[in-house]
């Protein structure tokens, strides 16, 4: 479920090239996500790419312009009590504007907070660990004990990253290359929104970790706060393609122990796509997309690192907006706004597997696919209108 300084501009690590935005804005939110940053998505939100629409002194909504719509990273910034009211002036100012809207990766406060006002789906669910509890786990579990054994006996060694070091120099530059060659390993093209990597941003604030081999960096950890939990997500784990095995274990283990020192009571690994009881469409395309995501391995690996719980994540959006022109409006953002280029390219890169899992999911449900067949032509259509404005201008 995340993405910004590099050696190279962000579209070194990304799709394309975040929006700009105010120095001034950004630091209104930094100060809101301190005082209110309660989901898991809040301190991503100070990342690459994000506007945001203020509401009043002590609220915001971090989102993505994609054309057609106002997609939000998560749910607004805001003091518990005043959410419904935030939700309702960000739709109301969207509508205003012409555009769709959507809260991506909401739990279940934000439904109980605006009930009259949104509807939801489920897109999966995050695995929750509180980290004081982590000996235990370990324990419990001789699995993960070996894991970490095999790696450590292969010579990987674990350490902190200064601040000073994520802003340029030698582990910089190291972080930045694996994370470029990681990327160019996924079956899925390159993406934005909020699984952009960029480890880089607020390095004084965020607790990043790598794994050493013989003098070189092999993996990297990078968890940001969850201010209002007490919290930590841990939004990056890179390791190379030759890192031994247990690798990624380690770091782990050391971010958890890490967090349980200072006191924190609540670590995520972050959204499980598609995982759960998700509606059928999206159960479908768990099962007949494997070609270009392992949404079953991703949830496998943080199920062995036994979580204390798994929390649903849901796409929130206005009851009388279309549900399937809503889950095109989210694949938007992660398309950086161009959908219908991002499927051109993913259909150019392969083929088969794209028509395989059409074909599957025709025949799997085919009213779900007509209703996204049809939001699908209504961006293509937003998208034509954008450029053709552009042009004029």
């Amino acid at each position: 479920m995340m993405p910004t300084a590099l050696s190279e501009p962000p579209l070194a690590l990304g799709a394309r090239a975040p929006a700009r935005v105010r120095v001034p804005d950004r630091e209104r939110a930094f100060a809101l996500v301190q005082r209110h940053g309660w989901n898991s998505t809040a301190f991503q939100t100070l990342e690459g790419g994000y506007s945001y629409f203020f509401h009043g002194e002590d609220a915001c909504v971090a989102y993505v312009d994609t054309g057609g719509a106002w997609v939000a990273a998560g749910a607004p910034l805001a003091p518990p009590e005043a959410l419904g009211d935030v939700v309702a002036a960000f739709v109301e100012a969207a509508q205003r504007a012409g555009k769709r809207c959507c809260f991506f990766a909401t739990e279940e406060r934000l439904h109980h907070a605006a009930p009259d006002r949104l509807r939801s789906v489920r897109i999966g669910e995050q695995p929750v660990w509180d980290p004081q509890g982590w000996p235990a786990v370990l324990k419990a579990h001789r699995s993960l004990r070996e894991q970490l054994r095999r790696a450590r006996a292969k010579g990987v060694t674990v350490r902190p990253v200064r601040p000073e070091e994520l802003e340029g120099g030698q582990t910089h530059d190291a972080m930045a290359h694996l994370a470029d060659a990681w990327l160019a390993r996924r079956r899925m093209l390159p993406m934005s929104f909020l699984v952009r990597v960029e480890p880089f941003t607020y390095p004084e604030h965020r607790q990043v970790f790598v794994a050493e081999r013989s003098g070189n960096i092999v993996a990297f950890a990078a968890a940001i706060p969850v201010p209002s939990r007490n919290g930590w997500f841990l939004e990056d784990l890179i390791v190379a393609a030759d890192a031994p095995n247990g690798t990624s274990e380690v770091l782990v283990d050391a971010v958890m122990r890490w967090s349980a020192q200072i006191g924190g009571g609540w670590l995520t690994l972050g959204l499980a796509p598609l995982a759960g009881e998700v509606p059928t469409l999206l159960r479908i395309a768990r099962r007949t997309a494997t070609a270009f995501y392992d949404f079953a391995g991703l949830r496998a690996y943080k199920a062995k690192l036994r979580p204390g719980a798994w929390t649903p994540i849901h796409l929130a959006f206005p009851r009388t907006q279309s549900a399937a022109a809503t889950v095109v409006d989210a694949l938007a953002a992660f398309a950086g706004g161009r959908l219908m280029r991002f499927a051109l390219r993913s259909i150019a890169s392969r083929p088969m597997a794209v028509l395989r899992t059409i074909a599957a999911a025709v025949v799997l449900a085919p009213r779900g696919v007509r209703a996204l067949f049809g939001a699908l032509r209504e961006r293509r259509r937003t998208e034509a209108r954008d450029v053709h404005s552009k042009r004029v201008v």
